[in-house]
């Protein structure tokens, strides 16, 4: 009976060892290391253009390891923060941002220190030279998420294509119309498919960083685009709830809103992005 309390004990005092142990290796491994590196989802351009930037550039000098992963869709790089597969994304505004935590249920949040740039979102057309010359019944393609079909509307109101009913704010839809005199049609698809519809529609409102990436420019080849002054679809660096104070993402933060990236995005984009800080 002694040699076998002796051996209970023996395995009871190994097992509370090795929980123990793997506890603290737990907390070791949760904890946010100053000196990991830093991987931040983004969209391509120009975004992840900026990005690359400050890891060739800025990063080292500021003690920062930082990797970048592109991805071509607005929802990948929210999901990807999430699920903790990155430690950050840059690639939204705050209207897009509220409206997905609203429907997905994701707590992903701004990083403190302000937006970073704004990608005028701009009315595109192979067969137009000016937004009047839209004809009766013409078809516009639009993006399909809830907050830039909002935004694309909006600027059609705004010069003048239609109205909308009062109060449609962020979520207005084209069941929000109303007043269409040239009973317009309109065709809703993903975002990054816009560029592409350019020869299947009239025209198409598309976001600065797929119009950049098809090579127009909203500066020059937009038949109208969005003004900058007071425009609260500027992007910003985002991650999820309770990862804002890592030491890692401070640092991005503060590199985004550098002068040298001020004049990175200046000197590159030529107006067709700009800075917001």
């Amino acid at each position: 009976m002694r040699n076998t309390a002796k051996i209970t004990t023996a395995v009871l005092a190994a097992a509370a060892l090795t929980v123990g142990l793997s506890a603290c290796g737990s907390d070791k491994d949760s904890a946010k290391d100053p000196g990991a590196t830093l991987t931040v989802a983004a969209t391509p351009t120009p975004q992840g253009e900026i990005l690359t930037y400050i890891k060739d550039n800025l990063a080292q000098k500021a003690g920062l390891k930082l990797e970048v992963k592109e991805f071509t869709d607005y929802v990948t790089p929210n999901t990807a923060v999430q699920q903790g597969e990155v430690d950050a994304n840059y690639f939204q505004h705050k209207p897009y941002l509220d409206d997905f935590n609203k429907k997905n249920g994701t707590d992903i949040v701004p990083v403190p220190g302000g937006t970073v740039h704004l990608e005028p979102l701009g009315v595109y057309s192979k067969s137009l030279k000016k937004l009047d010359d839209l004809k009766a019944s013409a078809t516009v393609a639009l993006p399909n998420d809830t907050t830039n079909e909002a935004r694309a509307l909006k600027l059609l109101e705004d010069n003048g294509v239609i109205k909308l009913k009062a109060g449609a704010g962020y979520s207005a839809t084209p069941k929000d119309v109303t007043s269409n005199p040239k009973n317009l049609k309109f065709k809703e698809l993903e975002a990054a498919q816009l560029p592409r519809s350019l020869g299947d529609v009239d025209a198409a409102v598309i976001n600065g960083n797929y119009a950049l990436e098809a090579k127009l420019s909203p500066a020059k080849d937009a038949l109208v685009a969005e003004k900058a002054q007071n425009n609260p679809y500027a992007n910003f660096l985002a991650v999820k709830k309770g990862d804002e104070s890592d030491p890692r993402v401070k640092k991005l933060a503060g590199l985004l809103t550098s002068p040298e990236v001020k004049k990175f995005i200046e000197d590159k984009y030529q107006g067709a992005v700009v800075p917001a800080f």
